[in-house]
């Protein structure tokens, strides 16, 4: 009866030849989620695994993503993506306008692993396959959180990247352009490992993540361990979990030596610079506030080019003297042409006045009075 019903749809032009093929995957929820053979029409309600979609150049098979992706991406992320603008959106990470979302016919739905229970509900219940990715394994219990508990959390984002990477990849029939991401994105872990193995604990140079409103990232989220393998000191891992609001007192009392802001925000410094309330912090006065470059993405989950690039970068700006002979903007444009498929293009943390504090970027045992 199924097969005759379906032959029947396909005979009435209701389902695709590629519809009748199915298989089975696991997603990061541990979901067991039948999808058809074949992509062609994925919504994604997720800016991480619209980037990593991106890289493994699979755009093509998207027609929906979530709405506030300029804010997410950052709006020059167009550049990267084209057809961004000219998709649907029909929700965002928490949210779903499930007419809109039927409207656009989609054969699979990416979500955050955080996405409410009743959003998952709303979706699955009109029987288009929901695929979730958290970019990070562990505790099934911790898996649908948005701040987790994680034993050990290096592995949990090392080994759950790999995995995301490899789900994304599997859906869109992207395998191999997967395992060479996957690749790619680790491929300079060893270098740092061996270049700053020997700066102890408590000659690690005191960062601060700054983001708007005065959220950062405390422990458990991908941006302190993106700060520990450059070699810096996450001043708010030892206070605060996830991402969190925080006041400017616990600034002031962190009183870090550097503060990176992330690319999307680059009012951030300004209103860093502009405060006067900022002023006596160590990084303000040495000037040491930096924009990140948009390949170092200091979000709460791992991307590729963050874990291969923007932790060298990161590491070359605190230890310069370590990572003089490191020709990362080759590293950069390389990437940019095998994964963006276009050459990489300088923004403000490129410029010469972004860079021109590192030379009073020593070695932490070297500057250890000053702070």
């Amino acid at each position: 009866m199924r097969l005759a019903k379906l032959c029947l749809l396909l005979a009435a032009g209701f389902i695709s030849t590629h519809a009748l093929a199915e298989r089975t995957i696991t997603d990061q929820l541990n979901r067991r989620v039948t999808l058809p053979d074949h992509i062609e029409r994925a919504v994604i309600l997720q800016h991480q695994t619209v980037n990593i979609a991106n890289q493994l150049d699979a755009m093509g098979q998207v027609v929906g993503v979530l709405s506030n992706w300029k804010k997410q991406l950052g709006a020059d992320y167009v550049r990267l993506a084209p057809t961004l603008p000219k998709m649907g959106t029909p929700g965002d990470l928490t949210h779903v306008n499930i007419e809109a979302l039927l409207a656009l016919k989609p054969d699979v739905v990416f979500v955050t692993n955080y996405a409410p229970a009743d959003m998952i509900k709303q979706i699955t219940d009109t029987g288009v396959p929901l695929v979730a990715i958290s970019l990070r394994t562990g505790d099934e219990k911790e898996a649908s959180k948005l701040n987790p508990t994680l034993k050990d959390e290096d592995q949990s984002y090392n080994d759950g990247l790999k995995q995301g990477i490899r789900i994304i990849a599997d859906v869109f029939g992207k395998q191999k352009q997967g395992e060479e991401l996957v690749r790619a994105a680790f491929a300079n872990r060893p270098m740092l490992e061996k270049r700053l193995k020997d700066i102890k604990p408590d000659q690690r140079v005191r960062t601060y993540m700054a983001n708007p409103d005065l959220g950062t990232y405390g422990s458990g989220k991908y941006t302190g361990l993106m700060m520990e393998h450059a070699g810096a000191l996450n001043v708010a891992a030892a206070t605060i979990k996830g991402f969190r609001q925080v006041s400017l007192e616990n600034v002031l009392d962190w009183n870090p030596h550097v503060i990176f802001v992330q690319d999307r925000f680059p009012q951030v410094v300004d209103a860093i610079d502009s405060d006067a309330g900022w002023a006596g912090i160590d990084a303000v006065k040495g000037k040491r506030v930096f924009l990140m470059p948009e390949y170092a993405k200091a979000w709460g989950y791992p991307m590729p080019e963050a874990v291969a690039l923007g932790e060298v970068w990161m590491a070359k700006k605190l230890y310069p003297q370590r990572f003089r002979d490191v020709n990362l903007d080759k590293m950069v444009n390389d990437w940019y042409l095998k994964f963006y498929r276009v050459p990489y293009q300088p923004g403000k943390a490129d410029m010469p006045g972004a860079a021109a504090n590192d030379a009073s970027m020593h070695d932490h045992s070297a500057h250890k009075k000053a702070m």
